[in-house]
């Protein structure tokens, strides 16, 4: 007698062992409008790699087994070691490989570095974040840390080999005896998140640009990176600080980390409450003067914020879409199921509005429009950030219980999604950010918001949109409408993108659906006339 009590039946295949580059018409797209010439095969040979089986099945791992913190060793001593599972090494290891941590600085002068390529990497970046997004956090890091390092010349000469390295080195070594380095930061403080000036840990002059730190920081981001750029108190002000895991002389430095954070999602990536004993630190930029130099990377690492978020809702409309295609409900595909097929056809549609919007802002730092980066990137962020929990979640819900269940990747996408909209500024600390922007330069904003009006053309909705957001920004009450006001200029700006890379239709639905009105429930908007069209697009 066989021990099988019945044949599984009517259950989609696990999803694996697909091109993420190739079955993605809206990324294709939207490189091709907003860059140059693109490396469409080294994307295409990157999109196969990441879509793996193996390579999805290594960011399944490395979050069912998260790090652990070894604060002393066997004899007693200070230890201060985080261990990570093979799987998330791995992870690291590869996207080193592909540049994710540095490709944009790439052959940068030290004395005057300039980034190039943030369109591809961005690409790059929003398929390696639906595999595994905890990871990329030292990668973001990483990168944008070197803008605020140009403002230390020679530190940066010197780190510059070993940051832009393709070699993952993950062995606790002093940074110049390794083949590569990652970085990391420390801004936040138990009694001031947002409120950086509020920091106590003081910095105290040792002779020419050293300090000793003593204080602590509440989130310490990415712990075994090789150093860290941390605000402190010196006597001019709050400081920006290189602070390296190893002294110069090759001790190891006095950063104790007391534990771990235990986060709802982010699960493979540590972030530690550290205390500073004395610890070496070198000083970047002027002493005083440390916001300025955080904001030189603020900017892109809140890029990274929007495009990771744009990139796991992707994934999440994957899974969805891939379910669909393989599972019977009342005897058809539950694809071809009417109610169905339209939730999913307003998934896609919001998804290739999200790819556009993100895309064209990488695009915009490629292009040195430093208008549009400074009022735009606080408004992405906070539209797809926010977006992405609710989008996530829709995706689930196609998929019934078995998108519930931790076999499938859905749980960790959801889990992973708020973090985005939470780091590097809340999403009212953007929307006051636009604010700021917007009061500093009005003509910047009219003339931004005139410039998506006209790239959006006709599209329904967008002479109000445009004088919603003007209004807003300069009404009597502009702080307690901004979240408004940022929201529109976010969806101006996805349908003005939508307009340079997408077929008109799916420009016209996004527009009438969105930005003539606000959105509906996933399902209740009209996009019928673009179903097959953004369905098709989606699926590649």
């Amino acid at each position: 007698m066989s021990d099988d009590t019945h044949e599984v039946l009517n259950q989609s295949p696990p999803f694996g062992d697909a091109n993420l580059f190739a079955a993605d018409l809206p990324l294709r797209g939207a490189l091709a409008a907003f860059g140059p010439a693109s490396d469409a095969e080294g994307l295409a040979a990157f999109g196969g790699r990441w879509g793996a089986a193996e390579r999805l099945d290594l960011g399944r791992l490395a979050n069912a087994h998260p790090p652990d913190l070894r604060t002393h060793d066997a004899s007693g001593h200070r230890a201060d070691r985080v261990e990570f599972h093979p799987a998330y090494h791995a992870l690291m290891a590869a996207s080193v490989a592909d540049g994710l941590h540095a490709s944009i600085w790439d052959g940068a002068d030290p004395r005057a570095p300039r980034a190039r390529g943030h369109l591809v990497r961005a690409a790059r970046q929003y398929m390696v974040a639906g595999v595994e997004s905890g990871h990329l956090c030292p990668m973001t890091m990483t990168s944008a840390a070197v803008a605020a390092l140009g403002l230390a010349p020679d530190h940066l000469a010197a780190w510059l080999p070993k940051i832009t390295s393709r070699t993952y080195d993950p062995r606790f070594r002093p940074w110049h005896e390794k083949a590569g380095v990652t970085l990391g930061m420390g801004m936040t403080e138990k009694q001031g998140g947002t409120d950086v000036r509020a920091n106590t840990t003081r910095a105290a002059p040792l002779g020419g640009d050293a300090y000793a730190l003593t204080g602590h920081k509440w989130f310490f981001s990415a712990p075994m990176s090789d150093a860290f750029l941390v605000l402190a108190q010196a006597p001019a002000g709050l400081t920006c600080l290189l602070v390296p895991r190893h002294r110069p002389d090759g001790a190891v430095n006095a950063l104790r980390l007391q534990r771990l954070k235990d986060k709802l999602g982010n699960r493979s990536n540590a972030s530690a409450e550290v205390e500073f004993a004395g610890a070496f630190g070198w000083r970047i930029g002027e002493e005083g003067r440390g916001v300025p130099a955080i904001l030189a990377m603020v900017q892109l690492t809140r890029l990274d914020c929007a495009v990771a978020s744009a990139g796991l809702c992707r994934m999440a409309l994957v899974l969805a879409l891939h379910h669909a295609r393989h599972r019977r409900v009342f005897r058809k595909p539950l694809l071809d199921q009417p109610a169905m097929r339209r939730v999913l056809a307003d998934l896609a549609l919001e998804s290739e509005a999200q790819t556009a919007l993100t895309m064209r802002l990488a695009a915009a730092f490629d292009r040195g429009e430093t208008a549009r980066t400074r009022l735009l990137t606080p408004a992405v962020k906070y539209a797809v950030c926010k977006a992405a929990p609710g989008f996530v979640y829709e995706a689930m819900e196609a998929l019934g219980g078995n998108g519930y269940v931790e076999e499938s990747p859905l749980p960790r996408l959801y889990r992973e999604a708020p973090v985005n909209a939470i780091w590097e500024g809340s999403g009212t600390v953007m929307a006051l950010d636009v604010l700021r922007a917007a009061a500093r330069a009005p003509e910047e904003i009219a003339g931004l918001v005139a410039d998506l009006a006209e790239e959006a053309a006709d599209l329904p909705g967008t002479r109000e949109a445009a004088a919603d957001i003007l209004a807003a920004l300069r009404a009597p009450d502009a702080e307690a409408r901004v979240r408004f006001a940022t929201g529109r200029l976010a969806t101006l700006a996805a349908a003005a993108a939508l307009a340079t890379c997408a077929p008109p239709a799916v420009a016209e639905a996004y527009a009438a659906t969105r930005l003539s009105r606000e959105r509906a429930m996933y399902g209740a908007n009209g996009v019928g006339a673009v179903t097959e069209m953004v369905l098709g697009r989606a699926l590649g």
